[in-house]
């Protein structure tokens, strides 16, 4: 991590150390020149200017009792979609994830914003850089922690938090009401709060589902350089990976509309931007981000490209407990750790990994393809993993005829 990166704490995940460095991450991001690039980027101090109670008693985490209750006045607060499932005795849960902030604490914003102009090499212009400027700000305002708010569930009215160092709860809940039905989505809504509305989908126990890869998978975002990040993530329009939405429509079609959650290794502070992206290309779905926060703007590039192959095998192990019966399908691409981590996903649990699909990246200047897309770095990865299960692919139409034959084998 980071010098002056807090913590990351799994949820979800047996461990509560920070996910490391590893040998292969330090490896990458040396050739790609990612630490150098960190080191001169701006500081975010200002986002730990909060007050000594908070600072203190937010140790506590979610058994704080000198919590806050939010003010609309002054914060704000995301509320993440998530997706419902049935615990042994029928009745529905869902995890509810809520980020907190002060609202325009984010300070030198204009400093910030012309950095990263200057890095990308963008010309002066105030369209492009208002762009930055609102891409930029939830990295930059100033986190939350020991502060609840009240969401009214179905009904009735349930507390979230209190959040913790990062400014981050998960609060897991039983949902009043039953009757619910598969693929089914209820919105709900915080009371007294300036926070956006939660979209919660209902999973039964049984059926398809699907894990997929953001970043290079269903996004162009160039993980693989440090500029190309800061390019696709603050300066461009967001551009799907040519073919992926209309490969998701079909497997909505094919698996009867399964729940799916997108699993990205990105920051929590990029929600909003992912969120409007997915909701203009793909299947709806509960999108997964790191929760680590820093007080560095590297730290933002470390999220991308440090420890991912332990932080999604730690998410998936959660989904595993939530949807142990599940028959899934993970999608990712080989810029990163996505085989690797599917691949011990699937010696974990073999029955509950039906395939396995890895978007090979090519005829990007950044990618070294003779280290990232030679057949004995797959072959490793799915070590012990049936060939059959695997399968790496340049055009997503080679897959088409795969879910389909996946659907009629299991039938």
């Amino acid at each position: 991590m980071q010098k002056d990166a807090a913590p990351e704490v799994p949820r979800g995940n047996a461990t509560k150390k920070p996910y490391q460095e590893t040998d292969a991450d330090r490896y990458f991001r040396t050739q790609r020149g990612f630490p150098d690039f960190e080191k001169d980027m701006p500081s975010l101090t200002t986002r730990y200017n909060f007050s000594l109670k908070d600072n203190l008693t937010s140790y506590l985490g979610s058994k704080n009792p000198f919590s806050s209750q939010v003010d609309p006045q002054k914060d704000y607060v995301w509320l993440l979609d998530n997706t419902a499932y049935q615990n042994r005795l029928g009745r529905w849960k869902a995890e509810y994830v809520a980020a907190y902030f002060v609202k325009n604490s984010g300070k030198n914003l204009s400093a910030v914003v012309g950095w990263v102009a200057d890095k990308v090499g963008l010309a002066k212009d105030e369209q492009a850089e208002a762009t930055i400027e609102k891409r930029i700000q939830p990295l930059l305002d100033q986190i939350l922690p020991a502060h609840t708010v009240t969401l009214d569930l179905q009904g009735v009215n349930v507390r979230l938090g209190p959040s913790d160092r990062h400014g981050i709860s998960a609060t897991e809940l039983a949902i009043p009401g039953t009757g619910y039905k598969d693929g089914q989505v209820v919105t709900s809504r915080a009371v007294n709060a300036d926070a956006t509305p939660v979209n919660t989908t209902f999973a039964t126990a049984k059926g398809w589902a699907i894990i997929s890869d953001v970043d290079d998978t269903i996004k162009k975002t160039l993980t693989s350089s440090p500029i190309g990040i800061l390019k696709t993530t603050f300066v461009d329009e967001p551009e799907p990976i040519k073919g992926m939405p209309e490969l998701y429509k079909h497997l909505m079609q094919k698996l009867d509309t399964p729940p799916v959650w997108y699993l990205s290794a990105s920051p929590y502070n990029l929600y909003p931007f992912l969120r409007q992206f997915r909701e203009t290309y793909y299947p709806a779905g509960t999108l997964i981000l790191r929760d680590a926060s820093w007080m560095n703007l590297g730290g933002f590039l470390a999220n991308l490209t440090q420890g991912t192959e332990a932080y999604k095998v730690g998410r998936m192990e959660k989904i595993y407990e939530w949807f142990p019966k599940r028959k899934f399908i993970c999608i990712g691409d080989s810029t990163q750790s996505d085989p690797e981590a599917y691949g011990e996903i699937y010696r974990k649990h073999p029955k509950w990994v039906s395939a396995i699909y890895i978007r090979k990246v090519t005829g990007v200047a950044e990618v070294d393809d003779n280290e990232k897309n030679i057949p004995e770095r797959f072959e490793k990865a799915f070590k012990h993993v049936p060939e059959g299960v695997w399968h790496v692919f340049d055009d997503p139409e080679e897959l088409y005829a795969k879910v389909d034959a996946l659907v009629a084998a299991n039938k």
